[in-house]
């Protein structure tokens, strides 16, 4: 363990904190991520539908409607990570929520649009932009925000609830978003947007901002280098999430089998619930244990989806797919936010997140070309070879750090 004088001074009152203070910051920090990933989850489930059957696109270009969001997230990342360490995580925080905001303003001009498709479209595409955008920005700032508040010695608590925030957001607005749709029309889903992200600005401004942390920051292609392994599992494991959220309507859909968004849901509970529940199993058996374990049952759960008869089997690959790729993102982050120094903290959590955007932006439309080659179920295939090598990965990477412990630096857990 490093000394207490290596600790930033938030670190070094963490112990003095009780449990239930330390979690109440925590939860009241990422609250602010549940916001934005609601704005996320509730088109989610209906824009792949809304692309292909409304506006009469492909499926190939109804893939590349949802990843335009993560390519948007990608390409502003390292502008998020670099603004929590400059400028601080509130206003990284305030940023991402004002994207979001002109996000549901452009979601809402698209259906006012939707009887001139190219237009549609076109404007669609600019509201996952600005919602990728927002996206990088609020979820890079809440985290960096929540481990200045409770201390460097919480990061993987703060990674988790972060988690728990994102996908317990998803999988309430998967649901939300088509009972909006089909009470009020797609107008409705824009309009929704645009208020959580003005009720998440307004409750940011109110909340304490943390003192920024000083000194030489690591240039983002040094930080990026640092965390390039860890980041390529990262990547691997997020194919799944990424072939459910595109094309798991359109697959069931396919099959005429009802209720698509339930899977989403299940997904979503069913990774919180891990998140919640395993938190502690990183600090206690390590990142690349607990990410072994995650790849592996992950991709039990892409398997069950590939080969599933009924809905029931596709339900519970989803709820294992969740559960599994749950402690992915903290497992392998704890590891890599080990790898730099506490001020740069957030531009390491940036770089690493870039992968998540990356893996997501490709999935869309490479999983958009395996549809039309060879059919819905084969994505899960795809995904679950994925994530395969992502536990061969990490297996590495867990043999290199027993090797080479001196490569965490000081200061940084």
């Amino acid at each position: 363990m490093p000394k207490e004088s290596c600790l930033p001074r938030s670190a070094q009152r963490a112990p003095l904190v009780s449990n239930t203070a330390v979690t109440g910051q925590i939860v009241s920090t990422v609250f602010f991520t549940f916001l934005c990933y609601l704005a996320i989850g509730i088109p989610l489930a209906i824009l792949p539908s809304y692309v292909h059957l409304d506006l009469g696109y492909s499926s190939v270009v109804a893939g590349l409607a949802i990843s335009a969001q993560y390519l948007a997230t990608l390409l502003s990342r390292p502008r998020a990570g670099r603004t929590a360490d400059t400028v601080g995580p509130k206003q990284t925080v305030l940023y991402g929520l004002l994207a979001c905001g002109v996000s549901g303003a452009l979601l809402f001009v698209s259906a006012l649009w939707q009887h001139m498709p190219g237009l549609s479209l076109l404007a669609l595409l600019a509201s996952r932009l600005a919602l990728g955008c927002g996206e990088s920005f609020v979820g890079t700032g809440a985290i960096t925000w929540g481990i200045g508040q409770v201390g460097a010695t919480h990061t993987a608590r703060v990674i988790s609830w972060n988690g728990v925030a994102t996908y317990g957001a998803l999988a309430v607005g998967a649901p939300i978003g088509v009972a909006l749709e089909r009470a009020y029309g797609f107008s409705a889903v824009g309009v929704t947007v645009i208020g959580l992200a003005l009720a998440g600005f307004g409750l940011a401004q109110l909340k304490r901002a943390t003192a920024i942390v000083h000194g030489e920051k690591l240039a983002f292609r040094a930080v990026l280098g640092r965390v390039l392994p860890h980041g390529l599992g990262l990547a691997l494991g997020s194919v799944g999430f990424g072939a459910i959220a595109t094309f798991v309507t359109l697959f069931y859909a396919s099959r005429h089998w009802p209720d698509a968004a339930l899977t989403l849901t299940v997904f979503g509970t069913c990774f919180a619930g891990v998140r919640l529940l395993g938190a502690n199993s990183i600090k206690r058996f390590g990142g690349f244990r607990v990410g072994i374990v995650s790849f592996c049952v992950e991709l039990l759960g892409l398997g069950l989806l590939w080969l599933a008869p009924d809905p029931s089997v596709a339900l519970l690959g989803a709820a294992l797919s969740g559960a599994g790729f749950s402690l992915v993102f903290p497992a392998l982050g704890v590891e890599a936010v080990g790898l730099v120094p506490p001020h740069s903290r957030g531009a390491a959590l940036g770089a690493y997140s870039v992968f998540l955007d990356l893996s997501l932006g490709v999935t869309g439309p490479v999983a958009g070309l395996v549809v039309s080659q060879f059919g819905y179920a084969q994505v899960f295939l795809f995904a679950a070879l994925s994530a395969a090598l992502g536990a061969c990965l990490t297996l590495g990477l867990h043999r290199r750090a027993r090797r080479e412990p001196h490569l965490t630096v000081a200061g940084a857990e």
